[in-house]
């Protein structure tokens, strides 16, 4: 600690007693030569004030900070003499003077607080119980209509029922108002905010009031996102989307751009292959109604157990133990019963029979609710896997990669792109395969296209979750997970087909479920099922072996669906106190917005789409926390700058003046519609890319 830091510190810690300085004699009077002698200061009995102090030498004020005097500044010494700022009582500022010291200025009283206080306010406009700060105040237009988006903070955030309410102003004084709504997140108060706004033209100033009588500073409004990406040259190539496309179709287009762009396109066989488009065989011996059993192959279905037929039957005989038989796919299991003929054995008996009996090919459970009651005597039922694909191919899923550039040797700086993790996300795909088809289309015609190639490496990974998309196309539209069933117990019981499998975006290393983080589940039903640890699944293992294998990655971009958002980390925090992951630095954050505001700029150039600044910057702030994404691991571990999409903005109805959702599944005008615009924004990224990697060189 330094001296100054050492005297401060001491000086900080006692309230200043008197008989301090101890010079017999002295007086108030200057000596010779001394400078001409300060008007007399005096303070109210009991009252408090800065003073500073003219000390005699050096050695007084030593005196002054070893008696624990609260010394506000580091001391000034001219010609000898010290002066010192001091906050004394009325006692003090006379047991002082008595010694010597010499009170030259009243810096503050005790009373100047409480009025500067009032005085600062009434200056800022905040005359008001609370402080209004605008974060955020953007304008935007967007198809020649203008929009505005604010969001602000309130230092009076315990109370709930504070309101706040926005005022806009445009240049030719037009004004309007609207209200927020309160936006806590875990718990957590973090602001005021609305939808954007439709204005009838730019705003010049925003102000915002509460309740409590607050008011906030004016402010003008930032344009957004405010940057506009190169134009297109004439002839250049787009527009290779036409049809929702399954994993079947996607398979056959990068097999097809993999032949016609042999020279800078390879396709990567990913190392892990999925279960596949494929399930375990299960058929419910009774009624679910009443009382069944479930029994379940332990091989998938189109492993020769579909169409495997089950039944019970009474033996007709007095004294018969529980026994079963399997020839010709028919398992057949022979009731107990008593000494009267009557069968006795109940659900439980079966279940655990059939198990122990054959545990190579079928396991059965209680079916819930089922437990311990009577087992009814059924008719044949069929084993059957559920699946309704009878074009899909059931057997495991070699995932597959575009690795596009003229040089591909892992010297240029390498740009990700990936999509469909979950698997009802149709319009992604889209997005990431117009994206390379763009660049190998236009590489021998369009001069810029080119300069990209020859600069920078890019991998594309068009569906990382084949299976569950497979099941999406075909069986549920709304699955979001993979096929990989973990579930045990009752939770295997068929009418829960919908609900099984693992939420590949909670799979992942960093920030996850199983490190005490928000948004991923243990509950292998829910939509969140994070797995049976970190990266269980095969999907999640893909990605992180791609990036793994080519250090020389260095930007992501995950592509979801639906929402217009533009994210990147920290993308989950802790419930207790909503600690976050950390926090990239000052100089990344900033270059995240940056990147961000030439992203969205480049999306909003297709057709006037513009992703809300609301839903811009971290996951964890703007959406939700999100743990175990992939995009964290990316960041944290592998030092990637890995950014999310949610393509499928709202949509501005005109005629209600409101904000419409589309889905994950829109009408495939709309799906086109966003293919077109975010392989924009992909292009946007990949000349950050190169941009970065040139200024480093």
């Amino acid at each position: 600690m330094s001296s100054r830091r050492r005297w401060a510190a001491t000086a900080a810690t006692a309230v200043l007693t008197v008989g301090l300085l101890t010079h017999p004699g002295a007086s108030a009077a200057a000596p010779p030569g001394a400078p001409a002698a300060a008007p007399v200061i005096a303070l109210d009995p009991g009252r408090s004030a800065l003073i500073r102090f003219r000390l005699p030498d050096e050695a007084a004020f030593q005196q002054l900070v070893a008696s624990g005097a609260d010394v506000a500044t580091r001391p000034r010494t001219t010609d000898g003499q010290v002066m010192a700022d001091v906050v004394v009582t009325s006692a003090e500022l006379a047991a002082l003077t008595r010694r010597g010291a010499v009170a030259v200025q009243v810096i503050q009283t005790e009373a100047d607080g409480a009025r500067r206080l009032a005085e600062g306010r009434r200056s800022a406009g905040l005359a008001g119980e609370d402080t209004l700060q605008f974060l955020q105040a953007y304008w935007w237009t967007s198809n020649g209509r203008t929009f505005l988006q604010t969001q602000v903070a309130t230092s009076a955030s315990d109370d709930l029922d504070v309101e706040i309410t926005v005022t806009w102003t445009t240049a030719d004084g037009t004004t309007g108002s609207y209200p927020l709504y309160r936006f806590e997140d875990s718990g957590e108060y973090q602001y005021h905010v609305e939808v954007p706004q439709r204005l009838p033209a730019k705003p010049v100033k925003v102000s915002a009031t509460s309740s409590l009588g607050g008011r906030s500073r004016v402010v003008t409004p930032t344009a957004w996102p405010n940057a506009t990406p190169p134009p297109l040259p004439t002839g250049y190539q787009k527009d290779f989307i036409d049809a929702y496309m399954t994993p079947i179709d996607i398979k056959a287009r990068i097999q097809r751009l993999g032949r016609q762009y042999d020279d800078l396109v390879d396709v990567v066989d990913l190392p892990r292959r999925t279960q596949g488009y494929r399930r375990t065989a299960a058929a419910y011996l009774g009624d679910p109604a009443a009382a069944a059993v479930v029994v379940e192959s332990v091989k998938f279905g189109d492993q020769g157990m579909n169409g495997v037929q089950v039944r019970t039957v009474d033996p007709g005989r007095a004294n018969r133990p529980l026994g079963a038989t399997y020839r010709d796919r028919v398992l057949t299991v022979s009731l107990a019963t008593d000494a009267g003929g009557k069968v006795i054995s109940t659900t439980d008996d079966v279940a655990a029979f059939i198990t122990a009996r054959y545990p190579q090919r079928f396991t059965a459970f209680v079916e819930e609710g089922s437990a311990g009651v009577p087992m009814p005597v059924t008719g044949s039922a069929r084993l059957d896997d559920g699946l309704a694909g009878s074009e899909v191919p059931q057997r495991p899923w070699t995932v597959q990669a575009l690795r596009i550039g003229a040089v591909r040797d892992g010297s240029k700086v390498g740009v990700l792109a990936y999509s469909q993790e979950h698997a009802r996300e149709w319009a992604t795909p889209l997005v990431t395969l117009e994206f390379a088809e763009r660049l190998l289309a236009n590489y021998a015609t369009d001069p810029a296209t080119r300069e990209l190639l020859n600069s920078v490496e890019v991998f594309v990974i068009p569906t990382v979750n084949p299976d569950g998309a497979n099941y999406s196309f075909n069986d549920f539209n709304f699955q979001r997970k993979n096929l990989v069933n973990h579930c045990t117990g009752a939770s295997r019981d068929p009418a829960l087909r919908n609900s099984w499998g693992v939420d590949i975006n909670r799979n992942y290393t960093v920030g996850s479920y199983f490190d005490g983080y928000v948004g991923g589940s243990p509950n292998c039903l829910s939509g969140t099922y994070a797995g049976t640890g970190e990266l269980s699944e095969a999907e999640s293992n893909n990605v992180i072996a791609l990036a793994k294998a080519n250090p020389h990655i260095k930007y992501a971009l995950n592509v979801h669906s639906y929402g217009g958002y533009f994210m990147w980390s920290p993308g989950a925090y802790k419930a207790a106190g909503r600690v976050t992951l950390p926090r990239p630095s000052i100089d990344e954050a900033k270059y995240f917005l940056d990147s961000a505001r030439r992203i969205v700029g480049a999306i909003s150039a297709e057709r006037g789409t513009v992703t809300w600044p609301a839903y811009t910057g971290p996951v964890a702030d703007v959406l939700y926390s999100a743990a175990g994404n992939s995009a964290d691991q990316l960041y944290y571990e592998l030092g990637i700058a890995a950014w999310d999409f949610e393509v499928g903005n709202d949509i501005w109805n005109e005629d209600t003046q409101q904000w419409e959702g589309v889905g994950f599944q829109p009408p495939f005008t709309e799906a086109h519609a966003e293919s077109q615009e975010y392989a924009d924004g992909l292009l946007e990224l990949v000349r950050i890319a190169r941009d970065s990697a040139a200024a480093t060189r």
